[in-house]
């Protein structure tokens, strides 16, 4: 986030940036990794699954790289940013976004059940802020964003653990925000309305009536596409959002303020 960038093209670039994305294989993810990329961003993305962060990484091409890593192994959270950090240079900017989803009812969710989606979402993403937050805070320069939820703006059935942790993540951005940003750190969060994933598909699947309530309840009355968020996380790392800190931002068809 260069303050001398003054002009349209320069507002919006990502050139020089490194950006480490956990969950950036799939979905989501990868669509914001796909939209930094094409801002210029040097993206290194984080995750399970070698052959899905491989085969995404092909399809960057140049200015890319993968690291297989758990975000729940928080003891190692600090040993795989030095790597990163020694490999592709220091990240700059930290996009929390791996997660779980579990759709149950609230009284059928077991104590470790929460305790799962809570240590993806909220202790993994802890725990990585950890381990790059004293570098940015040294070269005065970072940005920190967080993949939130319809779910951390208001109740929705079946899905208690993961309205906790998204929920949590609201909390942890403006705690954050109020530390970091004198350093020259920006930590904001985006909530996506229901986007077009595997993940919102496995969400309602058999379940019709609650596809045409979010419908229903969606202004712009359709779902949304996985760039729609890419770009938004382009905007929240750029030069174009320095003074932006503390938000989250719902990209959503107006489903947060619709009736």
């Amino acid at each position: 986030m260069q303050a001398s960038a003054t002009n349209f093209p320069e507002a919006f670039s990502l050139r020089g940036e490194t950006i480490m994305i956990t969950g950036g294989a799939t979905g989501i993810g990868q669509a914001i990794a796909h939209s930094m990329h094409a801002a210029g961003a040097h993206v290194v993305l984080v995750g399970r699954r070698e052959a899905e962060l491989a085969a995404a990484v092909t399809a960057m091409g140049e200015r890319s790289a993968y690291y297989v890593f758990d975000v729940t192994r928080l003891e190692a959270a600090c040993e795989i940013v030095t790597r990163i950090e020694r490999e592709q240079g220091a990240i700059t900017c930290l996009v929390n976004n791996a997660g779980i989803h579990l759709k149950k009812p609230a009284v059928e969710t077991s104590s470790e059940e929460f305790e799962q989606v809570m240590r993806t979402h909220v202790f993994g993403a802890h725990a990585l802020v950890r381990a790059v937050a004293p570098g940015m805070m040294a070269r005065k320069h970072g940005t920190i964003l967080f993949t939130a939820s319809m779910a951390s703006l208001f109740g929705i059935p079946l899905v208690i653990a993961y309205t906790a942790a998204k929920t949590a993540m609201v909390g942890m951005v403006k705690g954050y925000a109020t530390e970091f940003s004198p350093h020259g750190i920006t930590v904001n969060a985006i909530a996506p309305g229901w986007i077009e994933t595997e993940m919102s598909r496995k969400a309602m699947e058999g379940d019709p009536a609650r596809k045409s309530k979010i419908l229903g309840r969606t202004p712009a009355a359709k779902f949304g596409l996985p760039e729609d968020i890419g770009w938004a996380a382009v905007y929240l790392a750029s030069p174009a959002a320095r003074f932006v800190t503390g938000v989250t931002l719902p990209v959503d068809g107006g489903a947060s303020v619709g009736f």
